[in-house]
């Protein structure tokens, strides 16, 4: 979907990576820094906060069948693009802490003895019905890392699992082919990560 060349810095940022890779935070703070430079940006995330994300989170939060938590997954994406699109034609910056790499690397994951390639199975599901990002940041770290990061939240939900989130970050590494993606050492610094963020968006 064309959005002009009205400028010459990325407009639609998403932020991928597995649970403790610092993503979110990161997400947020390159999006407080913009918003502080005068630039005029959105920050959102996945699953959102509307009706179907809800619908998204109880999914994972009981254990739901993957086929119905995948299919409620792109399902909140597709309205979801509704409104980036929106921000996208009316001049924004948007930044979305998770987005379709998520659904592929960890849905795939759960459905690994289901579907004989569900990375591209899923992919199919979405094939040009959701909008391509500029730039897509993948944080990397060792999930036997980023576990110890998060151990102190009052409970893991399943995703947050040592073996599980080793097979997510395959599927990540497997998905981040091209110039759209740009994998980040997830251990650097927050403001080093920050910076290298904020510059390349608005290169």
């Amino acid at each position: 979907m064309e959005r002009g060349e009205r400028k010459k810095m990325k407009s639609f940022v998403t932020f991928e990576g597995i649970d403790g890779s610092g993503k979110s935070t990161i997400s947020k703070l390159v999006f407080k820094k913009l918003k502080s430079e005068g630039y005029d940006v959105v920050y959102t995330f996945e699953p959102t906060n509307t009706f179907l994300g809800k619908y998204v989170q109880k999914c994972i939060e009981t254990k739901t069948d993957p086929y119905i938590t995948a299919f409620a997954f792109i399902a909140d994406r597709f309205e979801h693009c509704k409104k980036i699109i929106k921000w996208l034609v009316e001049g924004k910056i948007v930044l979305c802490d998770r987005y379709a790499e998520s659904t592929y690397a960890y849905q795939a994951a759960q459905m690994e003895e289901e579907v004989k390639n569900p990375i591209k199975w899923l992919k199919e599901l979405s094939q040009d019905r959701i909008i391509v990002p500029d730039r897509t940041y993948l944080f990397l770290i060792n999930p036997k890392d980023a576990i110890a990061r998060i151990t102190n939240r009052e409970s893991l939900i399943p995703f947050e699992k040592e073996a599980f989130l080793e097979k997510v970050n395959n599927n990540y590494v497997k998905l981040a082919i091209g110039k759209r993606f740009k994998k980040l050492d997830a251990t650097k610094s927050i403001d080093e990560l920050v910076e290298i963020c904020v510059t390349d968006i608005l290169k």
